[in-house]
């Protein structure tokens, strides 16, 4: 299983000064009362088994290695839960990396054409690189300039199609939240965009 894995990786990746034996006792204890809950979390997010097991494993070696950190009486599984959201979204970030243009100009091999290509200045940060990997222009534009709250959401929920609960689980706001958000930001880009088409 993912989660034995996970902890003996840990063990070993995480240097002794950073671990006790109890401690990762008390870690495996731990993982294994909340189990069922951190791997629905993870398929939630997911969508599908096996992604939800990668993303457990990470996010437990993770964990392990921050354990040090942790405040007993403090709730497991919603700090592991944290943990798992933000590698997730750093799973995400690195897939819309990944699909970005390298080079200014491109050259196209079926019609010897060069394609030249906008790059993002890596300075605009992952929101910037995310958008430039999917969207053109004024979208992109458009959507750069919503208050992050908004963008975030909007983000999630129509480029990423997440559901609106697993975006309240991952932002740690209430699915009404997400709604308006969501609601708020289309009506923004809306806006923008008419905008655009009217000059």
């Amino acid at each position: 299983m993912a989660f034995c894995a996970a902890i003996e990786g840990a063990a070993v990746q995480v240097p002794l000064s950073h671990s006790s034996p109890d401690d990762a006792a008390r870690f495996e204890e731990l993982v294994r009362q909340h189990e069922a809950a951190i791997q629905r979390a993870a398929y939630r997010l997911c969508g599908n088994r096996e992604d939800a097991e990668d993303l457990v494993q990470e996010a437990l070696l993770e964990a392990f290695s921050a354990f040090g950190r942790f405040t007993e009486g403090t709730h497991f599984e919603r700090w592991v839960g944290r943990i798992m959201r933000n590698t997730y979204i750093d799973r995400v970030r690195a897939r819309a990396r990944a699909r970005t243009e390298p080079l200014e100009v491109a050259f196209n091999q079926a019609t010897g054409e060069t394609v030249e290509r906008h790059l993002v200045d890596p300075a605009a940060g992952p929101d910037a690189e995310l958008m430039a990997s999917t969207l053109d222009g004024p979208i992109q534009e458009a959507l750069l300039s919503l208050p992050k709250e908004f963008r975030t959401v909007v983000i999630l929920a129509d480029i990423e199609e997440l559901t609106y609960e697993a975006i309240s689980r991952m932002l740690h706001v209430p699915i009404g939240t997400v709604r308006s958000r969501l609601h708020r930001g289309r009506a923004i880009l809306k806006q923008k965009l008419c905008q655009y088409v009217q000059r």
